[in-house]
């Protein structure tokens, strides 16, 4: 072992997504990430045995999870007892369920899952708007709750063997510790907090006849969360008694990793969804529940912190989708952008629609397939539809802030972490543009804000702020010169997905 990394701190950050989980080692001393890992290197599967489905086995996270903390062991070549906690942040949403010995009993809901909508539609016409926007900040939707009552209608031999239901990273702290746990942002995320109670949201259990007695065990997002247990050691390489002491949401931990804390600060992504993520210091919501209000990781009844967020479901999978089956096989992003930059602002009139991968809450939680519209086969190359894809994505980013404008969520500077679609400047100067914002990539990952969370759960760190504050931008982007032709580019995108939408 090198002698440099001897007698040091380390803190442990997990980020277990939809196509990945990553791993990342942070120099509590230096704020610095020592290593990234993620697996696998291709994408995890997500099965949809019918129309609107999609479910992963949670098994296959944990199987990952252990994959990576090995590898970035071996690289790091850190010592295990070094690690002095690790946080977790992982895909929102999504509904595991174990009986008494901490089995799983059937595949992971996840996210992009809309089977339940019309269970949350319903729970709305009858517990009412008002009481659901004013205690959850959200109507039932297609959220944990309805998804666990769907679980209850549909599957009650399984549902009679619940013993807890937790999020994904609640279940990935369980498989370290043997504790179940879950947090109140967590269950913010599920429509399970009664913001006016501040407590379990048990008119919603009491409506979909959900037994309480399911839900974890409740602890805050920074905090003592259990400790690796022999088990867990021996399966991922880590410590016994190695101090798990942070969870949250990936959009919610994704902001706090870029920095975003505050009133007016505005983080978004890029990954499999796109997501737009604004601070607010009220409890605000749209009364349409288009975006959604969710609790932020410093909340606090006397400082209220709420996340108001937009969710793009079709951004990175759709640009996915084009590369694997438009683009040749051995085509890299880079390559695309570079295609796509010879193609002019508007793509000449080609438009894409980007909704294809389940249902989209800002459209009123409708499930409309992608359209690629205005094809021309004499004008139209692959590298039109490359720059088409990539707009129309960043005009749905569009489309959605406009709602968080309504609702008192302001655009001056947008943060995003280094990776996925913000990587391409067709992409970024879109929004730019459009939004008359400055776009700034901080150097972070998601896992790595996670690792730096756990630092301020341990006392390492006085407080998040003090975690983030050496965050360095590797560049940003302006508004570009071409407003006036992306703008016309937008409103005709506009115009034709109003064309789709129900009357």
């Amino acid at each position: 072992m090198s002698s440099i990394l001897r007698h040091r701190s380390f803190l442990l950050g997990y980020d277990i997504g939809s196509s990945s989980v990553k791993a990342a080692l942070v120099d509590a001393d230096t704020h610095e990430a020592i290593e990234v890992v993620q697996s696998p290197q291709d994408a995890m599967p997500i099965h949809s045995l019918h129309l609107g489905w999609a479910e992963q086995d949670p098994e296959m996270w944990w199987s990952h999870l252990c994959i990576a903390t090995k590898e970035l062991l071996r690289k790091s070549s850190v010592d295990p007892q070094d690690i002095k906690g690790m946080g977790i942040a992982y895909q929102m949403h999504g509904l595991v369920c174990v009986d008494k010995n901490q089995n799983v009993l059937r595949p992971a809901i996840i996210w992009c899952d809309s089977r339940a909508v019309h269970i949350g539609n319903n729970a709305l016409d009858i517990l009412g708007q008002e009481r659901c926007l004013t205690h959850l900040l959200n109507a039932p939707g297609n959220f944990t709750a309805s998804k666990l009552r769907w679980v209850k209608e549909y599957e009650p031999e399984i549902y009679d063997r619940i013993t807890k239901v937790m999020l994904p990273g609640d279940y990935i702290a369980m498989k370290l510790t043997g504790e179940i746990m879950t947090t109140p942002a967590g269950l913010s995320e599920g429509m399970l907090w009664n913001y006016i109670n501040d407590d379990i949201a048990e008119f919603v259990l009491d409506h979909y006849g959900i037994d309480p007695v399911c839900i974890p065990d409740i602890t805050p997002v920074f905090s003592q969360q259990g400790s690796v247990h022999d088990k867990g050691a021996k399966e991922t390489g880590l410590a016994i008694g190695t101090r798990v002491v942070y969870r949250a949401g990936d959009q919610p931990n994704n902001a706090m990793s870029v920095g975003v804390l505050h009133p007016g600060d505005i983080a978004a992504s890029g990954g499999t969804s796109g997501v737009v993520y604004g601070v607010v210091d009220k409890l605000t919501y749209d009364a349409q529940s288009r975006i959604n209000s969710f609790m932020h990781v410093n909340h606090t009844v006397q400082l209220p912190r709420i996340g108001v967020l937009l969710c793009i479901n079709g951004a990175g999978s759709q640009y996915n989708w084009v590369k694997r089956h438009v683009a040749q096989s051995a085509m890299t992003y880079e390559q695309m952008e570079k295609e796509a930059s010879s193609v002019p602002a508007g793509s000449d009139d080609l438009r894409v629609l980007p909704f294809g991968n389940g249902t989209e809450r800002m459209l009123g939680n409708i499930e409309t397939a992608a359209a690629i519209l205005h094809l021309d086969f004499n004008r139209h190359t692959t590298a039109h539809l490359y720059r088409a894809a990539l707009e129309g994505i960043a005009f749905a980013f569009v489309h959605g802030v406009k709602m968080m404008e309504d609702i008192g969520v302001g655009v001056h500077v947008i943060r995003v972490g280094n990776d996925n679609l913000f990587q391409s400047e067709i992409f970024s100067s879109v929004i730019a543009t459009l939004l008359k914002c400055r776009i700034d990539v901080i150097q972070t990952t998601g896992a790595v804000g996670a690792a730096k969370a756990a630092g301020v759960a341990t006392g390492i760190y006085n407080s998040p702020d003090d975690a983030f504050h050496e965050n360095k931008i590797l560049r940003s982007y302006e508004p570009a010169g071409n407003a006036n032709q992306m703008k016309d580019a937008f409103l005709a995108w506009e115009k034709d997905l109003n064309t789709v939408l129900p009357l």
